[in-house]
């Protein structure tokens, strides 16, 4: 029985990841006819090259991404996993088909409106893509190519510097206005990357150093149902052992776990971080894709 679970809760995920890739591809697709290919922002990548040769040629976005892409996934292919490459494969086909054949457009002619919004739903897109376990190639696979002959320079280096030609190729053939509207496109569509990755709501995870941890412990665990761990400490002036209270809460919990803390030892120490994930119980579940 525990077999059987295991395998449907497997399949699930799986057709669970291939649906955000479809969509991921679908929502980045539409980023193009809609706001960037009519505004002439190449947002970097080779999708970014595409809208140069477009402006210039007529040809389409999509497919000269989709060509340009295709030896570099060859290349490439053999240093990824078979799920992997199986999923970026169809991540890379899909977003090339969407870019080209959603029959949409131009939703404005506004270049800064085209700029934020294509920034926004494409971010929307590519995160989804990134949460189903693909990625849609470009410039990504071609910086861990670059790393693997080069290893002194990082792939976040390369990434960086193979985006910067592409916009600056944009400046040149399509226009410098058009190529600082790519680097805040950029830069927008990164942000809701994250957003999508890791949500929009951060939960909080709070660390308080008090001699009354044990009143406090148990009401975070009683009063509010949240855990609670001790971590070992050791003041580092007293050379005492006092031990450190960790809980991680929902934010709308926050001020009743510091009133908790008031309460009990008005002098304690407390400071809070962002926890932008949390998984297991009593929050998100803690089951990967595969």
């Amino acid at each position: 029985m525990k077999l059987e679970l295991k395998m449907n809760q497997r399949v699930r995920n799986i057709v669970f990841a291939y649906l955000q890739i479809v969509l991921g591809c679908i929502i980045g697709g539409m980023a193009y006819p809609l706001f960037l290919t009519p505004n002439g922002i190449a947002p970097g990548g080779l999708t970014g090259v595409g809208i140069i040769f477009n402006h210039l040629f007529g040809w389409p976005v999509g497919v000269v991404s989709l060509v340009l892409n295709v030896p570099l996934f060859l290349l490439s292919f053999r240093q990824m996993g078979p799920v992997f490459a199986f999923r970026s494969l169809v991540a890379m086909v899909l977003f090339s088909l969407a870019i080209d054949l959603i029959p949409l457009g131009a939703m404005t002619q506004d270049a800064l409106l085209g700029t934020l919004f294509g920034g926004i739903v494409l971010g929307v897109g590519l995160g989804l893509i990134m949460r189903g376990g693909a990625t849609t190639g470009g410039t990504d696979m071609l910086a861990r190519l670059i790393h693997r002959h080069l290893s002194y320079v990082s792939v976040g280096v390369c990434l960086f510097v193979l985006d910067c030609v592409v916009i600056v190729a944009a400046g040149i053939f399509i226009g410098a206005n058009e190529a600082l509207y790519a680097i805040i496109d950029c830069y927008v569509s990164s942000k809701v990357i994250d957003m999508v990755l890791i949500g929009l709501t951060a939960n909080k995870a709070c660390f308080i150093i008090s001699g009354a941890w044990e009143k406090i412990s148990d009401r975070i665990l009683h009063d509010m149902e949240r855990g609670a761990t001790l971590l070992k400490a050791k003041g580092a002036w007293s050379r005492k052992d006092n031990p450190v209270l960790m809980s991680v809460v929902a934010r709308n919990e926050l001020s009743t776990i510091k009133r908790i803390v008031e309460e009990e030892d008005p002098s304690a120490f407390m400071f809070v971080t962002e926890a932008y994930e949390a998984l297991g119980e009593g929050f998100s579940s803690l089951t990967q894709e595969n």
